[in-house]
Order: C-alpha cells, then structure tokens, then sequence
C-alpha cells in the first residue's frame, strides 16, 4: 500500500518538565506521596531526562490526579475524537481529499475507552458516507500504530480501489495516576498526548513511499511488565524497570529477520516509537549503526505519545529526505503484551 498524506496534531498548550514537577508538588495526590516518591519524581522531572516538552489535552491539568473515572472518561470522550480529527483533516487537505471519500477509516488507541468506538465520532465530524467501514483497535498500548498500518493492507487487498485512512490517538493524560509504585511514577513523568494521521492507497502517491513486510513478535510471558491496570476505574500503567531491554531485544529481533530475509533490500534507516530516553539507548546498543535522532526530537518535544509515536517520528524523519534507492526504512513500535510490530516503508 502506499503513502498519500501524513498529519500529526498536538494540544496547543506544551508543559515544560518542570512545570509538571510543580503540578504534582501543588496537588493534593502528590503531597500524600512518599519522601521517596517526591524524590523521584523531582530527580526524573527536573533532570534531562530526554523530554523538554509535554502537551495535555485535558482542559484542567492541575486537577488531573484529583479527576474520578467518570470524569477522566468524559475528558476523554471530548479531547480524542477532536484531536484525531485534527489530524485526519489535515492529511485530508494534503491528500486532496473530502471525508466523504474515504471508504474506511481504522482508528487506534489505549488511553480510553468509548463504545461506539472514536471512528463514530470522527466519521461524524469529518463527514464520511454512511457506508464507510469503520474499524477501532483497542488494547494493543504503544505498539498499536503498526498493526493498524497492517489491517489497513488487509483492506486494501481486499478492495483495491479503497482509499484507507488510519488514525493513532492518544490522550495518555487521561490515564495519569499517582501511587508510590516506582513504575507508576515514572510513567507520569514520560506521556503526553497526541494523535497522527495517515491516508493509504494502492496505487503510488505523491511520495512514491510504499509501506509492507509487516511482522511482529508476541511475548505474553513479560506481559505484567508493561500493561494498564485498573484501580477504581482509572486507568493505572504498570512499568517495569526491565522494559527497555525488553523493547531493544524484540526491535532487534524483528530487524534482523527483516534483513535475512531472501531478497530483502538494505534497512538503511531506523525509525521507532520513542519510548523513553533509556528505550532508545538500548535499542541503539543492541542496533547499532541507525540514527535515532527523528525518534529523539520527539521524544524531546512531545514526550511519549504512545501509539502515535513512531508517526511523529515518521514524519520528523522525512524532513530529511526520503528513502532512495540505495535501501529501505525500518518501522519498530512496541508496547504492552509484551509485543513488537516492524514494517518498511521505502519506493515502489
């Protein structure tokens, strides 16, 4: 399938790190912590840490570990389907497209749940046909941007004419939580929200860029290292300290069987959801030779955005070029499960 537009859109407003270590100070859920959790939470905040920025879709975030699951549920509700149709809009415009001539629109995301699912009210806003067919992929955490790429081939091969459009949005401040659990802690320190935008279709775009060769690894033996939990309600996310090797170990993994594939074409690029500053260090030990740097930058500015990142990171990476000819790009996200998705994206 090839590329026909990619979009990002960010909440207005960007948080420095330390204006978020003087949200957690001021609140009422921070200051029942313990002297060890503050110690943390200030020595991860107010060091360089690989983030700079964060950006909150939430309209109250100085209230956002005091919010009720209800109340959580409800921002979520308002803030996810406008910053998914954000997105979408803008990669309509580059595509020279209208809503109504999408003929799906597949939709991920982790940090909330709406039954019918986002795409109802993002086909709602944009004005897709009554018949487009509508997909949400829930669950899958910050890996989830490929999988969707992946189901959005599948009907692509199923209707050759299609044009598919696929969403990643998350509002991962909808999902923030407090304890004294060092995994916790550290997850509040990482997120922001955001959502990306891509339009496929099976004949070449502008860009040329064609994207196949999906694969993934399932390790559901490391699944309680990184998963969501709930508490109350509320989403709660576990983070195990062991998760960056685990996340470089899986990459590694699946870009090796990329390249010994018969017949494959070189990888001479590596783009990856971001994951945190230590994710990224171990994935440049265990693979070395790629530039990371697309996959950095957002990380520094926008934090973790979970499944929209590695399209972020995409889109950075593309100010610089293209792919050519001497060779393809290599996509890795990976997230709760514990799992890992690659795909290429490179000319016809």
């Amino acid at each position: 399938m090839y590329l026909h537009a990619l979009a990002t859109a960010l909440p207005p407003t960007p948080f420095t790190q330390a204006e978020c270590w003087a949200l957690v100070q001021h609140s009422a859920e921070g200051r029942r912590l313990s002297t060890r959790s503050l110690a943390t939470l200030r020595a991860v905040l107010q060091r360089d840490n690989g983030i700079a920025t964060r950006h909150f879709a939430l309209p109250d975030i100085a209230r956002v570990f005091s919010l009720t699951a209800d109340e959580l549920n409800a921002a979520f509700r308002a803030a996810a389907p406008a910053l998914a149709a954000r997105a979408l809009a803008v990669a309509l415009v580059q595509a020279g497209l209208v809503g109504a001539q999408l003929d799906a629109l597949l939709i991920c995301t982790c940090t909330g749940y709406l039954c019918p699912g986002l795409t109802s009210y993002v086909a709602e806003q944009l004005g897709l046909r009554a018949d487009a067919f509508l997909q949400d992929l829930v669950g899958a955490g910050c890996g989830a941007a490929i999988p969707t790429l992946r189901a959005a081939d599948a009907v692509l091969a199923a209707q050759p004419g299609a044009t598919v459009a696929c969403v990643a949005v998350e509002v991962c401040s909808a999902a923030f939580y407090l304890d004294d659990d060092p995994g916790v802690l550290v997850s509040a320190c990482l997120f922001g929200d955001g959502a990306a935008a891509t339009i496929w279709r099976s004949v070449p775009g502008p860009s040329g860029l064609r994207c196949g060769n999906f694969s993934t690894v399932h390790q559901p033996e490391f699944r309680e290292r990184l998963r969501f939990e709930l508490r109350e309600g509320r989403l709660r996310n576990l983070l195990h300290p062991t998760v960056p090797a685990l996340a470089a170990a899986a990459v590694d993994q699946l870009l090796t069987g990329e390249r010994d594939r018969p017949g494959a074409r070189p990888i001479v690029r590596l783009v990856t959801h971001t994951g945190g500053r230590d994710v990224l260090d171990a994935i440049e030990r265990r693979c070395p030779g790629f530039d990371l740097s697309a996959s950095r930058a957002v990380l520094r500015e926008c934090g973790n955005l979970s499944s929209p990142s590695v399209l972020f990171a995409l889109e950075r990476a593309l100010r610089d070029g293209a792919p050519d000819a001497s060779g393809d790009w290599w996509l890795a996200t990976f997230g709760a499960g514990f799992s890992a998705h690659g795909c290429r994206v490179g000319l016809t």
